[in-house]
């Protein structure tokens, strides 16, 4: 069941030409068109189904740098920066709260890996520390009854998924950016080997550069405009809960729950550490790929065969232009939570922190996430098409560092100096799809 998104109205008429289109509506692909638009740029972002539909309303809402891949910190704490400013660029409320996020750990061996990472990441300045004892109740009350200590990032904060996408694609909208939805593009449109223009279920529209921010969708695109994007599909399950009184103001999680406070007054909890992934033809294919990530993470990914192994199965994977396309038969993926992971996190959770104890559970859902191999998103340019850019595979991460992913694509598009270094984020660190 789909979480409630606030809606988006789409643009009337599509244009015959634009400067750049931005295929997807989610954070990144709004964040994108927004900065191209600040910049001056002509902009159609193109939505086969509604803003912020799919995995960009369905995920935690946390905005962090803690335990990040150390490539990714710098991008990070530039979208911390972009989200604590989100409101006053958007003229809406996005839910940004720099409430500060914990990783509570029950072993030394899990204070250990954080610390670990901490020195990693200390050549960023980041504000991470570990409390143990006490220190750790006055940032989380009643925390030392279960756990041993915590890293700690007061920095970090959480944001409204269900208002931070359509708020930025308003504001998107408001630097003179075109926003269609139920705009499916079926395609690029290429002259001399390079992008000339797409054509969408509504008509062809001119550009001279598109992006493509499609998120699970991404590979099943590129693979139909003729390269292979190293990209599968990760089920996330998440539940919302009426207001509670007695909870945390801090975005925390043990091993086995996260938690985050809503605007409502309410809780979206997770089951941490244990995401399901139907097994489908593309495991299949990817398996050279993906197989180090599997086994390093054989006790988080759980691998079934499922609904989707059978309708990936039947799913096209190419098409011409006038062919109606997959993208038109799903507008959006909203996959069945797995209640039995979110059982397992309720019950952790209300034995370690008694306010959860009594939580009504209001709704629940699923998302499925874009995830490359090592985890680390695509930002870049496709050399072999010059015009056509990727930001996707964001692995679960894409919510918190959705602004400034966008911001870097918007740079890289218009050719500006990139606000932080790309090389972490090239598609050439995947052989197979160069």
């Amino acid at each position: 069941m789909s979480p409630p998104v606030d809606p988006v109205r789409s643009n009337p008429d599509l244009p015959t030409r634009t400067g750049v289109v931005v295929i997807g509506g989610g954070i990144v692909g709004v964040s994108t068109a927004f900065f191209l638009a600040q910049k001056g740029h002509a902009v159609a972002l193109c939505e086969k189904g509604r803003i912020g539909g799919e995995q960009s309303s369905r995920n935690w809402g946390w905005c962090r740098t803690m335990g990040r891949d150390i490539g990714e910190v710098p991008l990070a704490l530039e979208s911390l920066k972009l989200w604590r400013e989100m409101n006053r660029l958007t003229g809406r409320e996005t839910g940004f709260r720099q409430a500060g996020i914990m990783y509570l750990c029950e072993t030394e061996e899990e204070i250990a890996a954080q610390e670990a990472w901490l020195n990693d990441a200390r050549q960023y300045q980041v504000q991470s520390h570990v409390l143990r004892g006490s220190a750790l109740d006055d940032v989380m009350p009643g925390a030392s009854a279960g756990f041993i200590g915590g890293l700690h990032t007061p920095t970090d904060g959480r944001a409204e998924p269900a208002h931070a996408a359509p708020a930025i694609a308003e504001a998107a909208r408001g630097q003179g950016a075109t926003i269609l939805t139920e705009c499916a593009v079926r395609g690029l449109d290429l002259q001399g080997g390079r992008v000339a223009g797409v054509v969408t279920e509504k008509g062809r529209i001119a550009c001279d550069a598109v992006v493509l921010a499609g998120g699970a969708w991404s590979r099943l695109f590129a693979g139909n405009a003729g390269f292979d994007l190293p990209q599968l599909k990760v089920l996330g399950s998440v539940f919302r809960t009426a207001p509670l009184s007695g909870g945390p103001e801090i975005t925390a999680a043990g091993s086995v729950f996260a938690l985050r406070k809503r605007l409502d007054g309410g809780y979206s909890i997770a089951r941490r550490n244990a995401n399901r992934a139907e097994i489908t033809p593309d495991h299949f294919r990817l398996l050279a790929d993906f197989w180090p990530r599997l086994v390093a993470s054989r006790h988080e990914i759980r691998l079934r065969v499922g609904r989707r192994s059978w309708e990936e199965l039947r799913t096209r994977r190419h098409w011409s232009m006038d062919d109606a396309t997959p993208f038109e038969a799903v507008r959006v993926l909203d996959p069945a939570p797995d209640e039995g992971v979110l059982a397992e996190g309720r019950a952790v959770l209300a034995e370690k922190f008694p306010a959860f104890a009594g939580m009504k559970v209001v709704q629940s859902w699923g998302g499925l996430m874009d995830v490359t191999p090592d985890a680390v998103p695509v930002i870049d340019q496709v050399a072999r098409i010059p015009g056509f850019f990727i930001a996707t595979g964001f692995s679960g991460h894409g919510f918190g560092i959705g602004p400034g992913a966008g911001r870097l694509m918007a740079e890289l598009v218009a050719g500006e100096p990139p606000v932080v270094d790309p090389t972490p984020y090239r598609l050439s660190r995947f052989a197979r799809a160069v």
